[in-house]
C-alpha cells in the first residue's frame, strides 16, 4: 500500500493515540481499578481502531478501487482482498 505514505503522520498519530491508551488499560488493570473505569478505557480502545480502520479503508477504496484505477482484474483483486479483510473485521 505505497499510497498510505501520503497520510502516514496521521495514521501514525491514530496509532500512537490507541497505543496510549492501551498501556492506561495495563496500568489500570495492574492497580486493580473500577470495572466502570476499564470497560469505558475498552470502548476508547475499540473507537480508537474503528477510526483507524475507516481510515485506512477509506484511502485504500478511493486508491485502489476506482474505475481509473488499474486494469479490471487489478480491481477485481483489490476488491476481494477488502472483502476479505471487512469479513475478519467484522467478526
Amino acid at each position: 500500500m505505497s499510497h498510505m505514505t501520503s497520510d502516514n503522520s496521521k495514521l501514525l498519530a491514530r496509532v500512537r493515540r490507541i497505543k496510549g491508551q492501551t498501556q492506561a488499560l495495563e496500568k489500570a488493570l495492574e492497580q486493580g481499578a473500577d470495572c466502570g473505569a476499564i470497560l469505558q478505557q475498552i470502548a476508547a480502545i475499540r473507537g480508537a481502531a474503528n477510526g483507524l480502520m475507516g481510515q485506512v479503508l477509506e484511502t485504500h477504496i478511493r486508491e485502489h478501487l476506482g474505475p481509473d484505477k488499474g486494469t479490471a482484474a487489478e480491481r477485481r483483486d483489490d476488491l476481494e482482498q477488502v472483502v476479505g479483510v471487512l469479513r475478519s473485521y467484522l467478526k
